[in-house]
């Protein structure tokens, strides 16, 4: 893949520049850049000048914030078997238990809140985020609300610091250019909630605050190329150290009964709370394969309620 940048006389005359790192600008490309200028001097005539760059196709590369956590150990392992390059950032670090594919993850042991974003994003193509949780109202808007948010600044303003350096090395980093940079990794993917129809009253609570504040954050931010997820109960085989919990068993039978009768259920949808009955689970393979669509495809993006999460599984699943 080559750009040509025609530069002004203030150019310097050669340039090689290789990054062994995993360096990607923009996510356009990877591990390698060459730059080489094609003629012994500048001359007045700007088109006669041009520099080649000559990089080496990017693959996709996901940092998944929880990656250790039930939801999150499943999407790393789906992108892992999509030839998919993943960092998993998580309090817990490396799962305990041993499976094949968890070789082929990065796992980096670490809050949040005090990442040292430089190395977890160097190269990533798109951040999602598994994080949530429960507890008392101030704990809830933070895991929910308040750890997701700081990602979301984190990712978008990443590249800006990191490609810096390489514009001024090359002495053309014009507004233009730095407007340009301010766009910071490519995706942001949010796995909510969905919201079950509840009465205002119960969404005020620091859980769907929290979930309703990470949102806003993720679409404002990436308004062509954020996704908002919002399943509601995800079963499937929790791994807790050794134990194999079968949440497929409670999930996997409600899913296809309230499947086969949902047309008959439809009118009662609209009740207040109605979904909390209504509202069919989710195999955590199918959010994880939503995730891979999102990763995959640039024109999926936006709020996806519980069916067009299954919907966007099917399509990646064939």
């Amino acid at each position: 893949m080559i750009w040509r940048y025609l530069g002004d006389k203030e150019v310097i005359k050669s340039v090689s520049v290789s990054y062994m790192a995993d360096f990607k600008a923009y996510g356009f490309c990877r591990s390698r850049t060459k730059c080489s200028y094609a003629a012994e001097s500048v001359s007045e005539n700007f088109s006669s000048a041009p520099i080649d760059v000559v990089a080496d196709v990017k693959t996709e590369k996901i940092v998944v914030l929880g990656g250790s956590g039930f939801v999150g150990s499943a999407i790393c392992k789906a992108a892992i078997s999509k030839g998919i390059e993943v960092v998993s950032l998580s309090r817990s670090g490396r799962p305990r238990y041993l499976d094949s594919w968890m070789d082929q993850v990065k796992w980096v042991e670490g809050d949040v809140f005090y990442a040292s974003w430089d190395e977890i994003l160097v190269g990533a193509t798109a951040v999602v985020s598994t994080l949530g949780g429960f507890g008392n109202e101030e704990q809830m808007k933070k895991i929910n609300g308040q750890a997701n948010v700081v990602a979301v600044d984190a990712a978008k303003n990443y590249v800006a610091n990191m490609l810096l350096p390489f514009f001024f090395l090359a002495k053309c980093a014009s507004q233009s250019h730095l407007h340009m940079l301010a766009t910071g990794i490519p995706k942001f993917i949010l796995i909510s909630a969905h919201d079950y129809n509840l009465p205002s009253f119960l969404l005020s609570s620091g859980y769907f605050t929290g979930k309703r504040e990470a949102e806003s954050a993720v679409l404002s931010n990436y308004p062509n190329t954020g996704v908002v997820l919002r399943p509601g109960f995800i079963y499937g085989k929790r791994r807790v150290d050794s134990l194999e919990i079968p949440l497929d068993l409670i999930g996997e039978p409600p899913e296809k009964i309230l499947s086969a009768t949902e047309n008959f259920t439809r009118p009662l949808n609209s009740l207040p709370a109605s979904d909390l009955l209504l509202a069919p689970p989710v195999s955590v393979d199918d959010v994880a394969l939503a995730v891979i669509k999102a990763v995959t495809d640039d024109d999926f993006f936006g709020v996806f309620t519980i069916e067009q999460i299954k919907e966007a599984a099917a399509t990646v699943r064939v």
